[in-house]
């Protein structure tokens, strides 16, 4: 009787070429994502996939770089860092192992003021801020379940910016561990934290094209 090979484990599985080879309806762990080679980006939310806009509008890389260069200019001495997409932040739940973290995003800008969450692959924790830019025509990933994996993590503050009605929206994180929405703030208007003392992020220039 011939010796029947072993079958292989997750990591000798052999990389994902191409997203028509990804199952979208199983669930899926960073250990998935890592084997994904192709260029179409994708992000998991409670282990199972969502496609991204493989490429962001002109009027959303402006926002992003604006909102990016406000928080990095006022990071001076602070211990916090602010990064941009593309950036993996993996939340894990329970275990850092990569078979059992079952969400992986990429925020359009993050900042972490936790340098032991810092690796060379990411974030691995809940980030101190998350932004997220709208796409046109997106859909409840950014409001519903990006709001709960946030709100479940522990990030302290969620601002959503929408480059079509010009607004600029956040929750905060209170003691209880639950977001609470503050008032839609709009052109004219100036957003400052706690988390970055100094800084201030003028909305009008913001939105200004």
């Amino acid at each position: 009787m011939k010796n029947l090979k072993p079958y292989p484990t997750e990591e000798e599985l052999p990389p994902v070429k191409t997203v028509n080879e990804v199952d979208f309806s199983a669930q899926h762990s960073y250990a998935d994502y890592m084997r994904f080679e192709f260029k179409d980006r994708l992000e998991i939310i409670k282990g199972y996939l969502f496609k991204m806009s493989s490429a962001p509008s002109r009027i959303h890389q402006k926002l992003s770089g604006r909102i990016y260069v406000s928080i990095y200019n006022a990071l001076n001495g602070c211990k916090c860092e602010v990064y941009s997409a593309p950036f993996d932040v993996r939340l894990a739940n329970r275990s850092l192992n990569d078979k059992e973290v079952f969400t992986v995003v990429q925020p359009d800008i993050v900042v972490v003021c936790d340098q032991s969450k810092l690796d060379k692959r990411g974030c691995i924790g809940a980030p101190d801020i998350v932004v997220e830019i709208l796409s046109p025509g997106y859909n409840k990933k950014e409001l519903v379940n990006k709001y709960e994996v946030y709100e479940e993590a522990g990030v302290k503050e969620y601002w959503i910016v929408s480059p079509s009605e010009k607004t600029f929206f956040r929750y905060i994180l209170d003691v209880k561990g639950k977001f609470q929405p503050t008032k839609l703030l709009t052109e004219g208007e100036v957003v400052t934290t706690p988390i970055l003392p100094g800084f201030s992020l003028d909305l009008e220039a913001v939105f200004q094209d």
